[in-house]
């Protein structure tokens, strides 16, 4: 573009005078001519289809400042000078960037080095280190099945054992108390060997036995020790006032498994409450309530009927709160024949108060107090009889058969009183009373007692 440019500046001074002399009288030029093709070929030319061409003017205009002919015949020098400016500083620019390249590809050889001898390290501690990995393996595997086996057996001792703690409760010292953790762990042994038989089913037969025998024994123990401690705690029942604890039902409970031991707590027990009932019996005789509130039952032996009337009500009451006694220490039994059991002991208990109760009732009755009070102890023995039996059945045979035997015998005093009354009445017997036929003193005797004692009958059933 430079050396069209300068061509064409040096076209008016010669050639182009000559063309337009030569136009005038002479041929046209020869199309064959380099510079008449070129300038045809500029002169065609369309600055505004050419881009490139539009862009070379612009950076031109940037430089090209003064349009001379010193600067038009400098142009194609300045373009390539300046091109070389260009091209230096691309140079310099990518020489920066080449050594940044190769500051990296050192870096880059350096990481490669250094990860190809962390490689060969790696594989040479492999190869060092494979027995050990091996043998890893293998321990890993195998504490797992020992985990698996651990847990394994730390379900079966749940299962199968008790603890420390169960242990020493069932054990206990001599003397010690028995609280509700002790009947918990006797539950647990009971459990226990209930549960074992499904190994006597199985492989392991023997640690069944070894089981089942360790459970036998703890078993025993704990019903020899909580027998103990039921006996003594039976042989402190000895207020009249009587307070049952729930322990001591609860062990009573326990005890009906072994017939032998419960059939032995309920003699002890009935032997403390006999000694207390008996002792209770004399005190209400001889001193009374507390503080004198009754008074004392020997205070009254001046009223013979009071006197036996007051013993029996006593009796009967100190039968029906032992009854209750009974019931409170046996409400959790559920064996067959509790009631019966109940019946026997309440037995056992009255049967001390027997004697002294006979030989007072003997001592009214012998004394022939008069047939119409013998009469009405008759039917107080009779009611009493009947009241008891209700309350604790036939099983408090020698209270009973006491009653029975003070009741015939005052019938029987009755009777011969009443015969030897009537004798002597009719010994007595004389002529009515003249003044009016009145009947005489000993017909209205009579009378009296033929009305007084079918009354009495009538009562005494009723």
């Amino acid at each position: 573009m430079a050396d069209a440019s300068g061509e064409v500046a040096a076209v008016p001074a010669s050639g182009a005078a000559n063309g337009f002399s030569n136009g005038a009288g002479a041929t046209p030029a020869q199309p064959n001519n380099p510079l008449s093709r070129k300038l045809h070929k500029i002169l065609e030319t369309r600055l505004e289809n050419d881009k490139e061409m539009l862009e070379a003017l612009k950076a031109l205009s940037a430089f090209f400042v003064e349009n001379s002919l010193r600067t038009r015949r400098n142009l194609r020098g300045d373009i390539e000078r300046r091109s070389l400016a260009i091209n230096e500083e691309f140079v310099n620019i990518f020489k920066d960037v080449k050594e940044e390249l190769e500051s990296i590809n050192e870096d880059v050889q350096a990481m490669s080095s250094c990860c190809q001898d962390m490689t060969s390290r790696l594989q040479a501690a492999k190869e060092q280190t494979q027995d050990l990995i091996v043998k890893a393996t293998k321990l890993q595997a195998e504490n797992q099945r020992l985990e698996i086996r651990a847990q394994v057996v730390d379900a079966f001792l749940a299962k199968f054992q008790l603890t420390s703690d169960e242990m020493s409760l069932l054990r206990g010292t001599r003397g010690g108390p028995v609280t509700e953790d002790f009947f918990k762990a006797l539950g647990r042994v009971k459990q226990i060997h209930n549960d074992v038989k499904v190994l006597l089913r199985t492989n392991q037969q023997t640690a069944g036995l070894e089981i089942m025998e360790q459970m036998a024994l703890l078993q025993e123990t704990a019903y020899e020790r909580l027998y103990r401690w039921a006996q003594s705690e039976c042989r402190a029942l000895t207020q009249e006032s009587c307070d049952v604890s729930a322990v001591l039902s609860q062990a009573m409970e326990a005890l009906q498994d072994r017939p032998v031991l419960y059939k032995y707590t309920l003699d002890e027990f009935g032997t403390a409450r006999r000694s207390t009932v008996v002792r209770g019996f004399i005190d209400a005789l001889t001193r009374g309530g507390p503080g004198g509130t009754p008074r004392p039952i020997e205070m009254h032996s001046h009223d013979p009927l009071r006197y036996v009337g007051d013993m029996l009500a006593w009796l009967h009451q100190a039968t029906a709160s032992e009854k209750e006694h009974l019931e409170a220490l046996l409400k959790h039994v559920t064996a067959q024949g509790v009631k019966e059991n109940i019946q026997e002991v309440v037995g056992h208990i009255t049967e001390g108060v027997c004697r002294p109760l006979k030989v007072r009732i003997e001592q009214v009755i012998l004394a022939e107090p008069g047939a119409v009070l013998l009469y009405k102890i008759s039917n107080l023995l009779k009611f009493y009889h009947h009241t008891i039996s209700g309350i604790v059945g036939n099983s408090a045979a020698t209270l009973l058969t006491t009653i029975e035997e003070m009741h015939l015998l005052s019938k029987k005093i009755f009777f011969t009183s009443l015969s030897l009354h009537a004798n002597k009445l009719m010994d007595k017997v004389g002529p009515p009373g003249l003044p009016g036929l009145r009947p005489c003193q000993w017909e209205l005797h009579v009378w009296t007692l033929v009305i007084f004692f079918p009354f009495q009958v009538d009562v005494g059933e009723v």
